[in-house]
């Protein structure tokens, strides 16, 4: 396979780029049109602009055009954010909110008197249907990887045990966009590694590599962690593949960092890599406040019919009361009373130690996937998540936050390494990514993980792509016992 072939397998980058693009534009002119016809309809108003009349049908044209623009300059179609993780969500919002704020301060600064009705149609809906559209084109899109098309090519190079660790996290991701041909290991290696997609042929040493990524119609080679070839290994590979459509990709040992809390600061000769501290107060902790309350306070409320309703069933099912309310750890070691709907028998907790040797839980947890004290209703609440709904009211009065890692039971607490008390640095959440990520099915270290990795890389984005995640979760669950 040559280069102008390699290069070609790129063609799908090019495809979707335009799919996106057209439907930003369809996206875009429709929301401004909206905006213009539902606040003057179909009359040719004006408005003066430094004591010229300007018609709103040219000035909808503007923003169109400014609109479009700022989505394309914001890089909202970079191959390396479509597909997977809130950042091209993220991206479509900023370009979004400064189309407007650059709309807002040149009428501030040229005296342009935009009548409000025209924004108050005209962003909410052309961004709500911008994030809808980029969401319905990612599930096009996974559909289509998960048949192995609109992958992109790579090997891994690196040392046997690094190469192992990046094959396992991308086996491990179903969004990864990878299709591994095979990998280059430094030193003494096996003819093959496994992985959960299928071996992977190990191709040969390091020598060679960009030869063996034309050859083989490589778009990414992914470098895991620092092979034994010396300082200059990555600078001389990077060389090597200049002037070929393959890319350079560095795995970094970096582990459970994400990407906005790495900056990098160049000095001359020396590429700096700055990584933030985590922080549990502050401005961003008052909006993820803000936001607990309005959707817990509003869920509430919407939701108090179901609520009526699941407290008939479970009176109804079997002797108790209603809610069952358990003391939890919460930020800072703080214990409080959790509430959920009760889904086991009233003598739970009595009958525990008698089942504790067929506990099938990991670590310092308790779990069963046929515990005999869950109730018949009770069976269906667990499964669905039901049974955690009255925790909206601990999230309401700020025991808990919508999203956040698993609240522990101080039992368990008293087991955590010393590591693990990280958990307990912010509100345990009704949702989190122990939750979307197989629940119950986790492994002990896995949980602890995903928890450590919400509690140093949370953002409101990730809170609301945890929760929609969450939403897709309970409509097909896994894990829930």
């Amino acid at each position: 396979m040559t280069r102008a072939t390699a290069a070609g397998a790129h063609a799908w980058i090019r495809s979707y780029r335009t799919r996106l693009r057209v439907t930003d534009i369809v996206v875009v002119l429709l929301a401004v049109g909206l905006a213009q016809l539902s606040r003057f309809g179909t009359d040719d108003t004006s408005v003066q602009a430094a004591g010229v009349a300007v018609g709103y049908w040219d000035l909808s044209a503007l923003v169109a055009l400014i609109w479009i623009a700022l989505i394309g300059a914001s890089r909202t179609r970079d191959a390396r954010v479509v597909g997977a993780g809130p950042a091209e969500y993220r991206l479509v919002v900023r370009a979004s909110a400064l189309t407007f704020g650059l709309i807002a301060i040149a009428s501030l600064l040229f005296k342009i008197d935009i009548a409000r009705g025209y924004f108050i149609v005209a962003m909410p809906v052309g961004l709500a249907a911008l994030i809808v559209s980029r969401w319905l084109w990612r599930r096009w899109l996974v559909k289509q990887r998960a048949v192995g098309r609109y992958l992109t090519r790579a090997i891994v190079v690196g040392t046997l045990r690094d190469v192992n660790y990046v094959v396992t996290q991308i086996d491990g991701q179903p969004s990864a966009a990878y299709q591994l041909v095979g990998v280059m290991i430094d030193g003494e290696h096996p003819r093959q590694i496994s992985s959960a997609r299928g071996p992977v042929s190990v191709i040969a040493g390091l020598d060679g590599i960009a030869a063996v990524a034309s050859r083989l119609g490589v778009d990414t080679v992914i470098v895991a962690g620092q092979p034994n070839r010396g300082d200059d290994f990555i600078r001389t590979l990077g060389w090597q593949l200049e002037g070929t459509a393959t890319e350079l990709v560095l795995a970094s040992r970096l582990v459970d960092i994400a990407g906005p809390r790495i900056h990098f600061r160049p000095v001359e000769g020396l590429p700096l890599i700055h990584v933030e501290i985590p922080q549990y107060g502050g401005p961003r902790h008052a909006m993820k406040r803000t936001l607990d309350i309005t959707l817990s306070g509003l869920a509430l409320l919407a939701l108090a019919p179901v609520f009526a309703v699941l407290a008939l069933l479970v009176r109804s099912d079997s002797p108790g009361p209603v809610i069952f309310r358990q003391e939890r750890v919460g930020r800072k070691g703080v214990t409080f009373t959790m509430r959920k709907f009760r889904s086991m028998s009233v003598d739970a907790e009595q009958v525990l130690e008698s089942l504790r040797d067929r506990n099938e839980g990991a670590g310092v947890l308790f779990k069963m996937k046929n515990d005999p004290r869950v109730t018949r209703v009770g069976a269906v609440l667990r499964r669905f998540s039901l049974d955690e709904l009255p925790q909206l009211w601990n999230v309401f009065i700020g025991d808990m936050s919508l999203v956040g890692p698993r609240p522990p039971l101080a039992s368990e607490v008293a087991g955590y390494e010393d590591h693990v008390h990280r958990r307990l640095f912010i509100k345990p959440g009704l949702t989190g990514m122990w939750q979307v990520n197989g629940r119950s099915d986790l492994s002990w270290d896995e949980g602890v993980r995903l928890d450590l990795y919400y509690v140093e890389n949370w953002s409101l984005t990730g809170d609301l792509m945890i929760m929609w995640r969450t939403v897709k979760v309970l409509t097909n669950p896994t894990g829930a016992y």
